[in-house]
């Protein structure tokens, strides 16, 4: 899910950036310091929305750089378990497909993509159900939920999904089902 949230930090601003607009500096500063940032409170950092307010610098001795503490708003996504969601799956390998969920990849194991036996297609590059003769390749698009979420400081973290559910997979799927009765 994103959230907008406010955060307090203070920024260093270097002797060589004193010319320019501080309300810009310290904007890319924080840009820079933050944006794609993974925090297992937080989830990633996507976007710097707003700088709020921009104390009065600080020099600290045998430093020129200036020091101002200031509050910013920022845009994050932080996946939530059992949370429904929608994406493109960008990847198959043999134990399953990545799906793209906005600023994270998430992993569905080939184990919980259908309701059938599942079957990896190397020259295909498809994933394929033994009776449903349904199949999930790059660039469908689906509908899943979050089953297990691993947010650590230094990677992109890890969420595994499930779409053996009714009214998850595939959205194609989901528009056949609707038309015999099933849910979508």
């Amino acid at each position: 899910m994103h959230w907008i949230v406010t955060l307090r930090d203070t920024v260093r601003v270097p002797p060589d950036r004193f010319g320019e607009p501080l309300e810009r500096v310290v904007a890319d500063i924080l840009r820079k310091t933050y944006e794609g940032v993974v925090d297992k409170d937080l989830g990633i950092v996507v976007a710097i929305v707003d700088v709020k307010e921009i104390g009065i610098g600080r020099i600290i001795m045998g430093d020129g750089a200036s020091y101002h503490d200031v509050v910013f708003d920022a845009l994050t996504y932080r996946p939530e378990l059992n949370e429904v969601v929608l994406g493109e799956v960008v990847e198959i390998v043999n134990f399953g497909g990545f799906v793209r969920l906005g600023p994270l990849d998430a992993l569905v194991h080939i184990s919980q993509v259908m309701d059938d036996y599942v079957s990896y297609d190397d020259k295909k590059g498809v994933l394929s159900g033994k009776e449903s003769k349904r199949s999930l390749k790059e660039g469908d698009k689906v509908r899943a939920r979050i089953v297990s979420v691993s947010m650590k400081r230094d990677s992109r973290g890890k969420i595994g999904l499930t779409m053996r559910q009714p009214g998850l997979g595939k959205l194609e799927w989901l528009k056949e089902e609707g038309g015999k009765g099933g849910k979508s």
